[in-house]
């Protein structure tokens, strides 16, 4: 009886082992899936730092704020009206600073809803290669380890171009 018992243990390890073997070999990540990652994961922060440029700008060049110092002025005192006619806002500057709240909110937004889209999309990554990648950056630190190091090669090869065509404009 203590025999059957045992080798009923033992077979039941063995099951769970294969089992897990199994799942294991389901999740094994290719070279391609973490590169399409990467480069998906890349383009939502190229967007991302492309949309802060215009924010910046934005504040930077905005003719009734006057530039950065006074954004600053009416960020510290936003939603107390006590600080806001302490320094001075007129109605120009309000509407002015809200356009740019605005544009800040519809930021958020554009750069999630790129990401879905990116996911979405089985030609640019699909959802199921996203859901492989992530989870395994999170099991696994040589898989987010070689992520992030494919991000960083995509991000060093396209900000030279970037400032480039910058100072083109300049």
């Amino acid at each position: 009886m203590k025999k059957l018992l045992g080798l009923a243990f033992l077979f039941c390890g063995l099951i769970g082992f294969n089992a897990q073997a199994q799942d294991e070999a389901v999740e094994e990540i290719t070279d391609e899936e973490i590169a399409k990652f990467a480069a998906m994961e890349d383009s939502v922060m190229a967007f991302y730092e492309q949309k802060n440029v215009e924010l910046i700008s934005m504040i930077k060049e905005n003719e009734v704020i006057d530039g950065a110092g006074r954004y600053n002025d009416i960020k510290g005192a936003w939603e107390d009206e006590a600080k806001l006619a302490e320094i001075e806002i007129t109605d120009e500057e309000k509407v002015a600073y809200e356009a740019i709240l605005e544009f800040m909110g519809s930021l958020s937004t554009e750069v999630r809803e790129l990401k879905i889209g990116l996911i979405k999309n089985d030609d640019v990554l699909g959802i199921a290669t996203y859901n492989k990648v992530n989870k395994a950056m999170k099991a696994n630190p040589e898989v987010k380890e070689k992520v992030d190091s494919l991000m960083a090669e995509l991000k060093e090869k396209r900000t030279p171009a970037e400032e480039e065509s910058t100072s083109d404009e300049s």
